[in-house]
C-alpha cells in the first residue's frame, strides 16, 4: 500500500499543535473535542503499533472537560491549554504508572510529576497516559517484557526507533500532536528519523531536569518531539528555562522560543557530512535519499561544502560516561534483581562499576578538548548537516542492526555512532524529516548547530520543512 499524503487541517488528530492551541482559545474546539478525537485515534491504530502503554482515558476526558470549564470562566489559559499528550515512561508522572519498561516497576505509582511533565501540565497539557520505551530507555529499539515492541507505522515489520520509540509513533499515526522525550545517544532523534517526526535534542541545561542523581552531568537531556519544527519550538517554550533545581540550567527564558521561525538562509555557511569524513558507515540508501536533501540548502542560498569537525575521542567519551551514568542509577537495582535486567544494559552497568578515577578522568580531559575543537568548527560553519541514522528502520525481531554498509555491528550502540558522537559535543541537534527510501521508509536529516544556538538550529530545521514537506506523508494506517 502507497503512503498518502494528507493536509495538517484535514482532521483534528492531523491538525497542528499551534491550530489546536488556537482553536480551542478561541472556542472553535472544546478541550473534550480535542481530547475525543485523538482517543478515537488511539483506539484505531495503537493495536497496530503498540505506542501507547498505559492510557487514562476517563481521566483525560475528566481533564479536559475541566480545562474547558477554566477557559468559560475567563480564566487565561496556558500556551498548550487542551493539548493532549501521553508521556515517555520513563518520566514520572503522579499518580499514573511510569515504569521504564522494567518489571521491577510494572506497578510502580510516582507520587509527583518531574519537571518536564510538571511544566506541560502548567501549560495546560491533558495527559492521556504513558508512551512506550526500551527496558530503562537503554538503547534505540523500543521493546521490552512488559510491554512488547513498539512497531513502525510506515512498515509495522520494523523499528519505531528509541529510546523515545513510543512517542515517535504516537506522534506519526495521530495519537497526539506533542511529546516529550529524551536523548543520551540519540533517544530523542533516532526515533523521529525512522517515524518521519521531528525531534529536538536541546544544549544541556535548556531544558532543566529534576529529580536526576547526577544533576551535573551533561550527556543525557530531555526535550521536545512533534511532527513539525514550529510545534517542536511551542513545546520547547515551555520546557526551556532556568529552574532552581538544576545546577546546568540556562538562563535564557523558554519564552524565546515563541517566536516566529521564518528566516532567510541565504549566506549561511552550511557543511554537509555524509559519513562524518569516513567515521561511520552509513547504508545506502540513507545517503541516496540525503544526498538530494543536502542540496536543498544551495537552493535556499546556502555555502554548502563538504565538511565536518575533528571528533577523535568522542566514542570514548560517550561510552565511558555513559557507562558511569548507567552505573550511578542503577548499580543497587542490578545487584539485587540481575535477572531482571536484558544482558546489554547489565554489561553497561558492569563497565561503568568498574571505571577508575582515571578513566573518568581521561573523558573530561577529552571531553574538554572536544568541546574546544568544535567550537573552533563553528566558527567557519553556521551549521552541520548528517544523517540521523546509518540505517533505514531496521527489522524489529533484531535487537539492533547486526551490520551496516557490509561493516559488522559489534554491540547496541555502534549502529548509533552518527548519533552519539555528536550527543559528546554538547551541541543541539535536530531530526528533521527528509525523505523516503525506495521502500517508503522514513529518513532524518540531522541539522547541529554551535553551542546554545538552539534557536538558530530550529529556523534551519523550519525553512527546510517548508522547503520539502515530507513530514506531511503521513503512514497508512493512520489515514482515513
Amino acid at each position: 500500500m502507497s503512503d498518502e499524503i494528507h493536509t495538517v487541517s484535514d482532521e483534528i488528530h492531523f491538525a497542528s499543535a499551534r491550530d489546536l492551541a488556537r482553536r480551542i482559545r478561541a472556542r472553535e474546539l472544546s478541550a473534550r473535542e480535542v481530547v475525543q478525537a485523538h482517543l478515537d485515534q488511539i483506539e484505531r491504530t495503537n493495536p497496530e503499533v503498540n505506542a501507547i502503554v498505559t492510557l487514562i482515558a476517563e481521566d483525560a476526558m475528566r481533564q479536559a472537560r475541566e480545562a474547558d470549564e477554566r477557559l468559560a470562566a475567563g480564566e487565561r489559559p496556558g500556551p498548550l491549554h487542551g493539548l493532549p499528550a501521553a508521556h515517555k515512561d520513563t518520566h514520572a508522572t503522579g499518580g499514573i504508572r511510569t515504569t521504564s519498561g522494567s518489571p521491577i516497576f510494572a506497578e510502580h505509582v510516582p507520587d509527583a510529576d518531574e519537571l518536564v511533565v510538571e511544566r506541560m501540565r502548567a501549560a495546560g497539557v491533558i495527559t492521556l497516559g504513558k508512551t512506550n520505551v526500551p527496558e530503562f530507555a537503554a538503547g534505540s529499539h523500543t521493546f521490552n517484557p512488559l510491554f512488547g515492541l513498539t512497531r513502525n507505522p510506515y512498515d509495522p515489520s520494523r523499528s519505531a526507533g528509541g529510546s523515545s520509540g513510543g512517542a515517535a509513533a504516537a506522534l506519526a499515526c495521530g495519537m497526539h500532536p506533542l511529546a516529550d522525550g529524551s536523548d543520551m545517544g540519540g533517544s530523542l532523534r533516532n526515533p523521529a528519523s525512522f517515524c518521519n517526526v521531528v525531534g529536538f535534542r536541546p544544549s544541556p541545561g535548556r531544558v532543566p531536569s529534576w529529580p536526576v542523581p547526577a544533576g551535573w552531568a551533561t550527556l543525557g537531556v530531555q526535550g521536545p518531539m512533534a511532527r513539525e519544527v514550529a510545534d517542536v519550538a511551542l513545546l520547547l517554550s515551555v520546557l526551556a528555562g532556568p529552574d532552581p533545581r538544576s545546577p546546568i540550567a540556562l538562563e535564557t527564558p523558554g519564552s524565546v522560543f515563541a517566536a516566529p521561525l521564518g528566516r532567510d538562509l541565504a549566506g549561511l555557511r552550511v557543511a554537509w557530512s555524509p559519513d562524518l569524513g569516513g567515521a561511520v558507515p552509513v547504508d545506502p540508501a540513507v545517503t541516496g535519499v540525503l544526498e538530494p536533501a543536502a542540496k536543498v540548502f544551495e537552493e535556499l542560498g546556502c555555502a554548502v561544502e563538504e565538511a565536518c569537525p575533528d571528533l577523535s575521542g568522542s566514542d570514548e567519551v560517550f561510552r565511558t560516561l555513559r557507562a558511569w551514568h548507567w552505573d550511578i542509577a542503577l548499580r543497587p537495582l542490578l545487584d539485587e534483581r540481575r535477572a531482571d535486567f536484558k544482558t546489554s544494559l547489565a554489561e553497561n552497568i558492569d563497565a561503568g562499576r568498574s571505571l577508575t578515577g582515571a578513566d573518568l578522568g581521561r573523558a573530561e580531559v577529552l571531553h574538554t578538548a572536544l568541546f574546544h575543537r568544535v567550537r573552533e568548527f563553528f566558527e567557519r560553519y553556521d551549521a552541520l548537516l548528517l544523517p540521523v541514522s546509518q540505517v533505514p528502520p531496521f527489522d524489529a525481531a533484531l535487537e539492533y542492526p547486526e551490520e551496516v554498509a557490509g561493516q559488522p555491528m559489534h554491540d547496541y550502540l555502534e549502529w548509533m555512532r552518527s548519533c552519539f558522537l555528536i550527543s559528546a559535543t554538547g551541541c543541539p541537534a535536530l531530526s528533521v524529516p527528509a525523505g523516503f527510501t525506495g521502500d517508503g521508509l522514513p529518513v532524518g536529516l540531522q541539522i547541529v548547530g554551535p553551542h546554545h544556538a538552539d534557536f538558530a538550529v530550529l529556523q534551519i530545521g523550519h525553512a527546510f520543512e517548508q522547503a520539502t514537506r515530507h513530514a506531511w506523508r503521513r503512514p497508512p494506517l493512520a489515514a482515513g
